[in-house]
This record gives C-alpha cells, sequence and structure tokens, in this order.
C-alpha cells in the first residue's frame, strides 16, 4: 500500500498499464514541479525494467499531442500535465495512436481514460495537497509493489525527496507546511531517510546565501530596515554576539550552530515587531522547513525551496535535460551547469522586478496586472508576479495578472493570489480557464496560481472578464 490509499487502485491499474507496455514516453512538464515529476517517474520506470524515453513540454496543446503520437511509441505517460487536455488525448486513444497513462493534478477535461491517476477523482485537492511530483510518487510507488524480486527494499520511498521538492515548487505548502497527501509523503520520506521535517527560519536562501544577503533578500516578511537595505541588514547582524564571518568570508545560516540561529530569529522577531510588523506576520520568520539529508549541506539541493529555484532556472531557459540530470542523480556537469543557470534565472527575475516597479500596476475593482510586453521572459513572468506582491505600490491582498508576450500572435497571461483570498473563494485556474475562453484562448491551473494564452491584442478585454469572475468569487 502506498502513501495515500484513496488512489491505490488507480495507482495499480496504471503501473499494471505500463508493465505490459513494450515501451513507454514519458512527457512532462518543464517547471520544477514537471521535472521532479519526470524524473521520479522515469526512475520508477527503470528500476521496474521497463524501456521508455522522456521529453519536456511548455505547454500541451493539440500540436503537441500529435507530436507524441506521431512518435510511435504504444503507451505515452503524461506527469504534471494530461488531465486538462483528456479530451485532446482520448481523440488519439480512440484513434488507436497510443494508451495513454495520467499521473496528473490538474483540473480534469470532461472525458474519461482508464489509466488517471489524479488526486482530484479521489476528493483530494489537487492544489494544496498532492501535486503533479507527487502523483507520480503515487505511481512510482506501485510499480514498486508490482516488482516481485524485492530489488528496491524502499519500495522507492527514497524517491518522496523529489516528491516534496517538486510539492514545494508548485507552492502547496500551506501557510509554509505541506498537508494533506503531501504530508503522507514527507513521513515516507523521513522513515526513509531522505527527507528532514524541521522548525528553522522561513527564509530562501539558508544553505547558500551570506547572512547578510539572506536577510537583505528576504521577502517572506518586510522588515523595515532590513529587507532590501543592504548596510541595514549587516548593521542588525554587527549588532549580535554572532561570529559573522570565517576566513574573511560571511558565513551562511547553516554555518551557524543551534544556538547562533537562536539568536538570530530571537533578534530577528524582536526587530520586526518593534518596527511595526503586526505579531501574527511576523511569527512567519519561523515555520517549517524541508532538507533532503543525503545532499551536501551548504548546496541548493539541500533544502526543498532552493532545489525547486535551481530546478525552475534550467527548464524554463530551455535546458529540462540539464534538470532531469540532476535529479536523477549528476552532481558533476550537470549539476555546475544548473548553478550557471540559476545565476543567469536570479538576474533575470530581478530585472524582471525592476521592469515590473518602472511601468507600475494597473489595477481594477478586484485585480491588478501589468503588461510587459517582451521586457520579460514568458516563461518566468508569472514567478516575477509572485514576487511583485510584496513590492511597494502592489496590493497584496489583491490577485495580479501578469501579461507578456510569447509571439506576434499570441501572449501568455500568469495570475497569483494568496492563501488567505484562496480562503475567501478565489479559484484562478476557473478565471484563467473561463476569461480566456472567452476571449478566444485557453488556459487553467491551480486556485492560488494559474495561466493561460489568449490572442494578442486581446488583454484588456481578458482582465475585464477575469475582474468580473473575480468579483463573482470573492463576493459571492
Amino acid at each position: 500500500m502506498g502513501p495515500v490509499p484513496e488512489l491505490d487502485s488507480r495507482a495499480d491499474a496504471c503501473a499494471r498499464r505500463l508493465h505490459e507496455a513494450d515501451a513507454a514516453l514519458l512527457a512532462s512538464h518543464i517547471d520544477a514541479d514537471g521535472l521532479t515529476s519526470a524524473a521520479v517517474a522515469s526512475t520508477a520506470l527503470e528500476r521496474a525494467g521497463i524501456a521508455h524515453e522522456v521529453c519536456f513540454k511548455k505547454q500541451l496543446d493539440d500540436a503537441e499531442i500529435a507530436d507524441l503520437a506521431a512518435r510511435e511509441f504504444d503507451t505515452v505517460l503524461f506527469t504534471d500535465f494530461g488531465s486538462g487536455q483528456l479530451d485532446a488525448i482520448a481523440a488519439h486513444e480512440a484513434a488507436g495512436d497510443f494508451e495513454p497513462v495520467i499521473a496528473d493534478h490538474h483540473q480534469p477535461a470532461d472525458a474519461e481514460t482508464e489509466y488517471h491517476l489524479n488526486p482530484l477523482l479521489s476528493g483530494i485537492d489537487g492544489a494544496s495537497e498532492l501535486s503533479g511530483a507527487g502523483a507520480a510518487y503515487v505511481l512510482a510507488r506501485a510499480l514498486a509493489a508490482d516488482d516481485d524480486d524485492g530489488e528496491y527494499d524502499t519500495d522507492n520511498r527514497d524517491l518522496a525527496a523529489l516528491a516534496v521538492v517538486g510539492a514545494v515548487g508548485d507552492m502547496q505548502a500551506v501557510d509554509g507546511e505541506l498537508v494533506g497527501a503531501n504530508r503522507a509523503i514527507v513521513e515516507e520520506g523521513a522513515a526513509a531517510g531522505v527527507l528532514e521535517e524541521g522548525t528553522d527560519l522561513a527564509l530562501y536562501g539558508k544553505q547558500t546565501r551570506p547572512l547578510p544577503k539572506l536577510l537583505e533578500y528576504a521577502s517572506e516578511v518586510r522588515i523595515p530596515g532590513i529587507t532590501n537595505d543592504q548596510q541595514g541588514a549587516i548593521s542588525f547582524l554587527q549588532d549580535l554576539p554572532v561570529e559573522l564571518q570565517a576566513d574573511g568570508d560571511w558565513r551562511r545560516w547553516v554555518d551557524l550552530s543551534d544556538e547562533e540561529k537562536r539568536t538570530v530569529a530571537s533578534a530577528l522577531l524582536q526587530r520586526a515587531i518593534t518596527r511595526g510588523v503586526p505579531a501574527n506576520k511576523a511569527e512567519r520568520l519561523v515555520g517549517t522547513t524541508y532538507t533532503l539529508t543525503r545532499e551536501q549541506p551548504g548546496t541548493e539541493l539541500r533544502d526543498a525551496s532552493e532545489f525547486s529555484t535551481l530546478l525552475n532556472a534550467t527548464a524554463r531557459y530551455e535546458r529540462a535535460d540539464v534538470g532531469l540530470a540532476v535529479c536523477l542523480g549528476d552532481r558533476g556537469d550537470a549539476f555546475d551547469r544548473a548553478r550557471r543557470l540559476l545565476s543567469n534565472h536570479r538576474r533575470n527575475l530581478s530585472e524582471g522586478l525592476e521592469t515590473v516597479k518602472q511601468l507600475g500596476v494597473e489595477r481594477e475593482e478586484y485585480v491588478q496586472w501589468f503588461d510587459a510586453g517582451e521586457e520579460i521572459r514568458e516563461t518566468i513572468v508569472g514567478i516575477v508576479a509572485g514576487m511583485a506582491l510584496g513590492v511597494d505600490g502592489v496590493d497584496p491582498d489583491r490577485p495580479i495578472l501578469a501579461f507578456a508576450r510569447k509571439n506576434d500572435e499570441e501572449t501568455k497571461v500568469s495570475s497569483r493570489g494568496t492563501g488567505r483570498l484562496v480562503g475567501r473563494g478565489l479559484d484562478l485556474s476557473a478565471v484563467m480557464g473561463e476569461a480566456s475562453r472567452a476571449v478566444g484562448g485557453d488556459g487553467g491551473g491551480h486556485d492560488v496560481a494559474a495561466g493561460a494564452t489568449i490572442p494578442a491584442g486581446e488583454e484588456e478585454s481578458f482582465v475585464e472578464r477575469a475582474d468580473a469572475i473575480i468579483a463573482e468569487q470573492l463576493d459571492g
């Protein structure tokens, strides 16, 4: 039995089909959740002796599905997408092009197929309780269970670490913590010795950033005099009874002793409150962390959040192969390449955020938005939109839409919300789907983050329709 009993029968059916395949084509999405989904599934297929190839798609539309069909595999395994395109996939199945097996967590289209593993079909929230990598992990556990030779005594539980990276990368940590089916995967990973759950400072970069940069760039909770203030962050640290440097270099959070960490965290909380940060918000400075215990301390791979960002820095720049190689264990050339891509990714995000500050944000009654045109890559504009929610002049309690040009005919739309807004009824997946189709496009995703592609020139009509839908959701 796997970590999510409600999905066992579906996972077992999918596993049996894959064992029957002559060879499978594994197709996955390009974000962190998609990459980890592919890595989990590919590792499980290899261990089960199932021949397969892996490919990645930026989006899954009719043309891309037809491309998969043209590769003439008898079975196509879709991870982290496929459910929302089930109607088009089912048409190829009916035509005998391939047998689909789907391990996804997005809202299914109005069609059916026999081998479909999706938490939503079992009453589990696919936006906050199980990611695409989580669905792939449930399938991996079923594939291991079907292997009778006992070669893998972990029953693929070691793959739980990658599933957690995918969930964190898919923003499924509710108030900083994984819940529901994700929680069961965390427990299996801990039992397998590949994961450690703890309570620590909830800031990004604890493994790799020098202490002043860790505090200066912290966007989780904005602290006046420290956030976005290099000298302020240094002055704050210098007032503490903590050794800040070693051999002339700034220490990182991971380099501190437990006592030193408590000293810094306590002082940071106190500083936040004395500078006017509400106590309930200041408390978010400390939260749940997920450590990959088999990875080298002080590297991006040791922390689930940093690992997911590293993966985003590969596939979003057309190097999904690099991200997959890292997930599969390459700590040499692929890891070095991923780090270089990450450096470039951070630079682009910083420049993108500056672009938003310069453009400003337009506000409708319920939604705010900006149009980056060609100034921000369409593959990262959603990340920039999420970051913008922490910028002065941007309302953190209002959903944000971001436009970026894909080509002369199409515009990419990304949307981001907050857990509090979702609690009030916000569902950006429905907003993106309905508003995009109203202007001749298509879209979907999750309640807190979603995307769409629309015809160029329809941006204002899209905003108008999205604003009306959000009004119904929040006031309905």
